[in-house]
């Protein structure tokens, strides 16, 4: 059985709590890349920024989460990632027209669920690593709605509920 689990979906939908609280309770968790890139590319006056230049953005996010999905597949038990090879896939697709995620979709498969944040305008905010707007991350969300089943996912809707509660709803979910 996969223990690889992705939290994807519309930015700024409380993907990264969801994933502090699963860390909290023992799990092991991959930050979202994008996050992890943009705070480096600031750090060192790159511009491989979303804003800047999202094609470098999304080749340099498929690299960390390539990385990122091998040495997970070492770790024994579940572990949840903010983001995936197939969100970048599916940014660079919607950019350029690069078709990748099918590939990465037959030779790096995650658990066959995947739970997808909806918008959720009550908790949207702008932050330094995000810097678009609540109707791209609407677009986005659409995006990844239709290509994760695309590539035989099953895609679970997370609750609008608390964070302690969406945790259970995603452990629950696994059990079955």
């Amino acid at each position: 059985m996969n223990r690889l689990v992705v939290l994807s979906g519309c930015s700024g939908g409380g993907k990264s709590s969801l994933l502090a609280e699963l860390g909290r309770r023992g799990y092991a968790i991959v930050e979202e890349p994008g996050r992890r890139i943009v705070r480096e590319e600031i750090a060192r006056g790159g511009s491989a920024l979303p804003w800047q230049d999202a094609a470098a953005f999304l080749h340099r996010a498929l690299t960390v989460s390539l990385a990122d999905y091998i040495a997970a597949s070492t770790y024994e038990g579940w572990v949840f990632f903010d983001r995936g090879l197939i969100d970048a896939a599916a940014g660079l697709k919607h950019l350029t027209g690069e078709k990748v995620q099918t590939s990465f979709a037959d030779t790096h498969r995650y658990h066959s669920r995947v739970f997808l944040a909806p918008p959720w305008p009550e908790i949207y905010e702008a932050e330094p690593e995000r810097r678009h707007g609540f109707e791209s991350a609407i677009a986005e969300y659409e995006r990844l709605l239709a290509v994760y089943p695309s590539l035989g996912y099953e895609v679970s809707i997370l609750p609008k509920i608390g964070v302690a509660e969406r945790a259970d709803f995603v452990l629950d979910a696994l059990k079955e």
